[in-house]
């Protein structure tokens, strides 16, 4: 019995760190996409910091617990959420409604999913990551990789969006 549920660990942790490194992906992926971008130094931080956090961490799950790790990740979590409280009120002030044809919109969401995923993994290498923490990593690690393919097969979507958000990739 004891070894069944070692065994359900072991294979948390392995999702966990499968999808440490998709997000990762995702969050290069982000970065490079920003080139296009007018304030592209600002975002490719935003978004790179980020990847770079996941990999050491698809790497080694302990690495959460280090200094160096956590005070990266925590000034980000803190820089990141006065930019989504800021990004956020322009949004709500200008009733935005479709928020992902909106360049505020597109900012705010990225930089929301950046926060939210460096929250899941703060402590995640304490003690074994358990099922509520893998199930919410594995339903944030499909949902962007998912949307960005519903946008690119979906042209008419980005009609709209200016040119440097649609020539990147």
């Amino acid at each position: 019995m004891g070894e069944v549920v070692c065994e359900k660990k072991s294979w948390l942790s392995v999702i966990w760190q499968v999808c440490n490194a998709f997000m990762s992906l995702f969050f290069a992926l982000a970065t490079y996409v920003q080139i296009n971008d007018p304030d592209a130094g600002l975002w490719m931080v935003g978004y790179g910091v980020p990847a770079v956090l996941c990999a050491f961490l698809s790497l080694k799950p302990h690495v959460t617990e280090t200094l160096a790790w956590r005070r990266v990740a925590d000034l980000h979590v803190m820089i990141s959420s006065a930019v989504v409280a800021m990004l956020g009120w322009r949004v709500h002030k200008e009733r935005m409604t479709e928020i992902f044809q909106q360049e505020e919109g597109r900012e705010f969401s990225g930089l929301m999913l950046t926060l939210v995923w460096l929250l899941l993994c703060r402590h995640s290498g304490r003690s074994p990551v358990g099922m509520l923490r893998v199930s919410t990593a594995a339903a944030i690690t499909v949902f962007p990789f998912v949307a960005w393919l519903y946008y690119y097969i979906n042209k008419e979507l980005r009609l709209n969006w200016p040119s440097h958000c649609t020539t990147a990739l």
